[in-house]
């Protein structure tokens, strides 16, 4: 197989293994969602995120079972009915990159809506490290109000 095979067998395996993780992220399984991770795995966000500071939660996970927890369990106290909509997901080699809106509603109902960009980085099968980005200054406006 040549280089440029191998990659293309590469990008789809890795864009696949992305958009399983987004299923099984759903699931809200916390076991199902650690098994998508390598046991270095990293998932790093915007530092004092408007998520992470209302949460009191790091914007820097490490390891599979503090990744899976939050988004199995621990998102979910701050988010709820959770719409997730894909606007884009691109693969090259490892890497897969996601863009997305999510909707929700916050505590007491408010609504949130947002555009995220993930970039996911994959290593054989599971994932090593996650990139997040987001306009943290409207998600800080939504959470904590217009004068935060």
């Amino acid at each position: 197989m040549s280089m440029q095979a191998e990659e293309l067998v590469m990008t789809g395996a890795s864009k696949d293994i992305v958009l399983n993780a987004w299923k099984t992220f759903s699931s809200r399984d916390a076991d199902r969602i650690a098994a998508l991770f390598t046991e270095d795995a990293e998932w790093i966000a915007p530092k004092g995120n408007a998520t992470a500071v209302a949460l009191d939660h790091t914007d820097h996970m490490v390891g599979p079972q503090q990744i899976a927890r939050f988004i199995a369990h621990e998102m979910h106290r701050m988010f709820a009915n959770v719409d997730i909509a894909f606007r884009g997901i691109y693969a090259d080699g490892d890497v897969v990159i996601v863009e997305e809106r999510m909707r929700a509603a916050l505590p007491g109902g408010a609504p949130y809506e947002n555009d995220y960009c993930f970039v996911f980085t994959v290593a054989g099968d599971r994932i090593r490290e996650v990139r997040e980005y987001m306009d943290t200054r409207k998600g800080w406006r939504m959470v904590f109000g217009e004068g935060a």
